[in-house]
């Protein structure tokens, strides 16, 4: 092993530990959420396994747990779960030349946490930034499933986590991750819309209140950024 590869392996280690560090509460959660609503430890540790995928997780084991209909689990986590879509076709154009095996692992680990860190210009165009890359996502996957492991054995012993509040940690997790990139009115009016919306939605007990927050949010700021593109014009 060269040292420009032991040097990408621990800065991609090292940058992703923060962010494997602020979902402890989240994993956490998701593993004793699963087991206190009837889960096996098996079925949840593979869930984290084979989904990994934090939100779409908690939203489909809620889901399951509250005898929702197989068309509207599969709906409600295709929704939330099509944002990796279009993280994969943002970051097509940098891997495109790779070698598929570089890209399979790299689209499995291309999450909001990764996805964060390919804006660099030059992002998954040389093999130490794909060293860098892989490092970064799969020590963010080793840690997430770490802590539902931690979860799992956590639900099986202590009381009702969930009353501790550490579903905040997903809330935490996403405004950290989101208020960087607001940088003109579009993105602030999607941000804005889809809070109000699901707020609003899920106070009434609509049952899909998270697919309608997003798509009402998705065609805002949509909306906006093409008026605001023909004022410019004009």
């Amino acid at each position: 092993m060269t040292l420009s590869t032991k040097r990408a392996l621990l800065k991609g280690f090292l940058d992703m530990l923060p962010l494997c560090l602020a979902v402890i509460p989240w994993g956490i959660l998701c593993g004793s959420l699963a087991i206190q609503n009837g889960f096996t430890a098996v079925e949840t540790q593979a869930m984290s396994l084979l989904v990994f995928a934090g939100s779409a997780q908690l939203v489909a084991i809620e889901l399951i747990a509250g005898n929702t209909s197989l068309l509207t689990i599969l709906f409600t986590t295709f929704i939330i779960s099509s944002r990796h879509f279009l993280y994969g076709l943002a970051v097509r154009h940098k891997v495109i030349d790779q070698p598929m095996r570089w890209r399979l692992p790299v689209s499995f680990v291309l999450t909001d946490e990764l996805f964060a860190f390919s804006h660099h210009r030059k992002a998954y165009r040389t093999k130490t930034r794909l060293i860098y890359a892989l490092s970064a996502g799969f020590s963010f996957y080793i840690t997430w499933n770490l802590w539902t492991l931690i979860g799992i054995v956590a639900g099986s012993l202590l009381p009702d986590l969930t009353n501790l509040g550490l579903d905040f940690a997903i809330a935490a997790t996403f405004i950290a991750l989101v208020i960087p990139a607001i940088k003109n009115l579009a993105t602030l009016a999607t941000v804005v819309s889809s809070g109000v919306v699901a707020s609003v939605l899920k106070s009434q007990g609509f049952e899909l209140w998270l697919v309608a927050a997003a798509l009402t949010a998705m065609t805002t700021g949509y909306l906006i950024s093409r008026i605001r593109g023909k004022l410019e014009h004009n």
